[in-house]
């Protein structure tokens, strides 16, 4: 797998990444030791977690695989700290409670350091300064090697990655930011993506499969048996992109997949790849033969034509102010 740089950085990671959502919860660890060493045999380095992921299964479970199936050094272990399981207070930038999560995260994982830190969510009772001087004391203890931010919108990522950069030496530069991306929810081309370009931030989407939808397999209403839309857990997660407007998508991007006598699922991932800013999109693959059909999208390329066609269906609507306005 080629490999591409993070944001501005040095550092090179796998441009697909391996996602741990649902290990410790829907993904034993017996398939999750599946997924990582196909994943690993494929050529992938980045392999993304967080803190609460199956209340911190998925890291307990990540950490027992390290080394006993894949070499620590082999891989970019990316994990997340701020989203806390509080009523009253659902995300948590203080410097204490994420400094206080990194420690137990090292833990869990059974390593010294992560490659990657980040900040789960903007908290807005938290000074942006301080949920910042978290990131930079954990990289100059050692502790972590790059950070970014989740979930920023554009005017966040903004003032955060500038204040980084406002201070060389002593203040670290974001390296990635993550967010939802793919054919179903362009929505961060508004401001996130090109504040992310304009400051050196890597994009790192989420989703790129648009929650599974953009696999196919809730075309005509169809909510297959074992699937997130069949699930009443999963079923609203699923819901926001079964409506008119994202269908007439899926079934553009199945056409495209005839043309190329491939899956839909390659082909929408194949785009949100070569899309600029993407460094690598995290792949939540449940099963090896989702994994298997994923990574197989490195030998395939979109025509240009087909490319544009797409670009044309799935267009989100700009509007004041988020247009350029030399062309309202």
């Amino acid at each position: 797998m080629d490999l591409r740089h993070l944001g501005r950085t040095g550092l090179r990671v796998s441009r697909f990444g391996l996602g741990t959502l649902t290990w410790g919860r829907d993904v034993g660890e017996h398939e999750a030791a599946g997924l990582l060493k196909a994943f690993w045999g494929a050529g992938g380095t980045l392999v993304d977690t967080a803190d609460v992921y199956a209340d911190g299964g998925a890291e307990y479970m990540l950490g027992r695989l390290l080394n006993g199936f894949v070499p620590r050094r082999d891989l970019i272990i990316a994990g997340k700290a701020g989203c806390v399981a509080d009523p009253d207070r659902r995300f948590d930038g203080s410097r204490g409670h994420l400094l206080g999560a990194l420690d137990a995260s090292l833990e869990r994982l059974g390593v010294d350091h992560l490659d990657l830190w980040q900040v789960h969510a903007w908290d807005p009772d938290t000074p942006l300064e301080e949920t910042l001087q978290a990131l930079d004391t954990a990289i100059r203890s050692g502790r972590v090697r790059y950070a970014g931010v989740v979930g920023y919108c554009g005017w966040q990522l903004a003032m955060a990655g500038t204040h980084q950069l406002s201070a060389p030496g002593d203040r670290y530069p974001l390296a990635a930011t993550q967010m939802e991306y793919s054919l179903l929810q362009r929505g961060i081309e508004r401001e996130v993506l090109p504040a992310a370009r304009e400051l050196g931030v890597g994009l790192l989407p989420s989703s790129p499969l648009g929650r599974g939808v953009l696999s196919g397999k809730y075309r005509k209403g169809a909510r297959p048996e074992g699937s997130r839309g069949a699930r009443d857990r999963f079923s609203a997660f699923v819901a926001p992109y079964l409506d008119e407007a994202a269908q007439r998508v899926v079934e553009a991007v199945a056409t495209a997949a005839d043309g190329l006598a491939t899956t839909p699922a390659r082909v929408a991932l194949a785009w949100v790849r070569d899309r600029p800013g993407v460094v690598a999109p995290i792949l939540g693959a449940r099963t090896a033969r989702q994994l298997e059909e994923s990574l197989s999208v490195e030998s395939l390329t979109l025509p240009g034509e087909i490319r544009r066609a797409l670009d044309d269906v799935s267009a989100p609507v700009h509007h004041y102010p988020d247009h350029d306005w030399s062309s309202l």
